[in-house]
């Protein structure tokens, strides 16, 4: 996936993907997180706060709070086109006290993109009509003549 990550850090991995891939301006879209130790398994709880920031300004925080669990998922809607900071801290994990900050970039879906998706596709729809017209009657008429 596109907008997925994960980072190893003080003995944890936490690992964020959006739903959908590429979220778009304006409408909700899902953040998924999960909280593993170093030997890939879950862990069994943990405290997350989470940070936004858009042009090194932070544009949104959710408050830290206590999940059971390795999951997370939270409901966001993103404001601004383009490239994001998100910022995940995990406060007192395993007993320790402290927090671990993980960063991670996260894109959103501008009206380019579109653009862009669009002209590739009729770029490859192109070239498919062109090689068929090339090669598709030279094909027939070798068939027909065997």
């Amino acid at each position: 996936m596109f907008n997925s990550a994960e980072e190893f850090l003080g003995g944890y991995r936490v690992q964020v993907a959006t739903l959908p891939e590429f979220p778009q301006i304006g409408e909700k879209s899902q953040i998924l997180f999960r909280v593993g130790d170093s030997d890939f398994n879950e862990v069994d709880h943990f405290t997350m706060g989470i940070r936004f920031f858009y042009n090194d300004q932070q544009i949104d925080a959710i408050s830290p709070e206590y999940h059971k669990g390795g999951h997370y998922e939270v409901d966001y809607v993103w404001k601004n086109p383009g490239n994001h900071i998100v910022k995940v801290d995990l406060y007192d994990m395993d007993g320790n006290p402290g927090i671990l900050t993980y960063s991670f970039n996260m894109s959103t879906q501008s009206p380019f993109g579109y653009i862009f998706i669009i002209a590739i596709t009729i770029g490859a729809i192109t070239l498919g009509v062109v090689v068929s017209y090339i090669y598709l009657p030279k094909l027939l008429q070798f068939k027909t003549k065997s």
